[in-house]
């Protein structure tokens, strides 16, 4: 990794208050817009090995990775974190994972199915990019550290000329390992039986999230779920970045028929006899489509999908109401969904198609019959609103619950009923 990322990756961990930082990301910003973006990208999630490598990336097209003077500025930088962490100088930098003798993580072992082109680059972060490709299929490592804090996606605090994640101290997605399909089902399906009450989380995430992020951010729900059975995740061709939201639309609608096709050979493969789909953001979009299809075209599978939960949805609320609520309510299997007014990702998406979404609350807040609507508005922690379901202590907690002990909303502790002209839905106890 070049100097400029190291030094950038460094205090964005660290904070991103310092002066010498704002001036380095000023300057950078001001000779290219794809770094502006990468490094709007990496502030996001600095832990995220592939929002790095898209930083450098950046630097080299736009010709400043050797630039003496930023160089300059960003050893500058990274001095000035080292003092203020307490580092001397040319100290040795953070050990990597295969260097550790003595453990203190767990490791979450997540199986995955994905519908982006491999790059032949064997680095786990930027195995997969984000052009489309041929389904394949798979399992992760990810580490999660014993000290880790619910809801949180640990990253490094302190960075060397080179970045070493420490699974000691971060979530990190230590290694993939490719499978044939015809290898993939029959792990993914003993794996299943040897859990307890034979049960699997589908994860399908949103838009601007790179396979790397997605396995980190799947591994970390489970463990914060203590989720009993087997974690996977559905991985489509999301660019990853800020600029990409128009690519991520046409490339989920191009993945709907992959997942639906996925679903159908998971149910049909293993003996899960309760199975969990969850989706955020854009993902909801082909998620609901899929199990929409599997409700209408497989009644034979519906007995084993045990919940279907939606977080923060940005799709089109009266297309929502119309269309997805009836068809997922076919199946009579509980639909959760997860909104909130604080959701900054959903306000840009409003301004850009001209309508509310589903997973805004407010007025437009979606209640229908067979519908348990939970406003998460009063729990939501992320940086940009949109990542309340992994991020929030309290939403995860009511995801426990409802996963685990199989309660409904009325259920679960923390919850406060709200009654409107529409129906019944929750908001979160202050």
């Amino acid at each position: 990794m070049d100097v400029i990322t190291s030094a950038v990756t460094a205090a964005i961990a660290e904070g991103s208050t310092s002066a010498a930082y704002h001036m380095l990301r000023s300057r950078l910003a001001a000779k290219a817009a794809a770094v502006e973006e990468a490094i709007l990208d990496l502030e996001e999630d600095p832990g995220s090995l592939s929002r790095q490598f898209a930083l450098s990336d950046a630097l080299a097209a736009a010709g400043l990775a050797g630039d003496r003077y930023l160089r300059a500025a960003a050893r500058n930088l990274l001095d000035e974190v080292e003092r203020r962490q307490g580092v001397a100088p040319g100290a040795a930098p953070l050990a990597t994972h295969e260097s550790i003798q003595a453990p203190n993580y767990a490791v979450m072992q997540v199986f995955f199915a994905t519908d982006r082109q491999q790059t032949g680059d064997r680095h786990p972060a930027r195995q997969f990019g984000g052009a489309r490709g041929p389904i394949a299929y798979g399992s992760c490592e990810v580490s999660i550290p014993r000290e880790h804090r619910m809801g949180e996606m640990e990253s490094p605090s302190l960075l060397r000329l080179q970045f070493r994640p420490d699974p000691n101290r971060h979530v990190v997605l230590l290694r993939t390992e490719l499978a044939g399909r015809e290898q993939f089902f029959p792990a993914l399906s003993q794996a299943i039986a040897a859990s307890a009450g034979k049960s699997a989380l589908l994860f399908v995430h949103g838009y601007r999230v790179s396979f790397e992020d997605a396995a980190r951010r799947t591994g970390q729900m489970a463990y914060d779920l203590a989720f009993a059975g087997v974690p996977m995740f559905y991985s489509w061709p999301s660019q990853g970045r800020l600029s990409g939201y128009m690519v991520d639309e046409t490339n989920i609608e191009w993945t709907q028929s992959k997942l639906t096709e996925f679903l159908i050979d998971f149910l049909e493969g293993t003996e899960a006899e309760h199975v969990y789909l969850l989706g955020h953001s854009m993902g909801n979009r082909a998620l609901t489509r899929a199990a929409a299809a599997v409700i209408a075209g497989r009644p034979d599978l519906l007995g084993r999908l045990r919940e279907i939960i939606l977080t923060a949805p940005d799709i089109d609320a009266d297309v929502f109401r119309r269309d997805i609520v009836p068809a997922l309510g076919a199946a009579q299997t509980p639909v959760t969904l997860y909104a909130s007014s604080n959701d900054e990702a959903l306000r840009m998406s409003q301004r850009v198609h001209g309508h509310p979404r589903a997973g805004d609350s407010g007025d437009g807040l979606v209640v229908a019959p067979g519908l348990e609507t939970i406003d998460a508005s009063r729990v939501d922690t992320s940086f940009i609103g949109h990542s309340y379901y992994g991020q929030g202590r309290s939403t995860l907690g009511d995801l426990y619950y409802l996963i685990n002990q199989h309660l409904r909303a009325d259920g679960r502790f923390g919850l406060h009923p709200v009654d409107s002209p529409a129906g019944r839905y929750w908001t979160f106890n202050e």
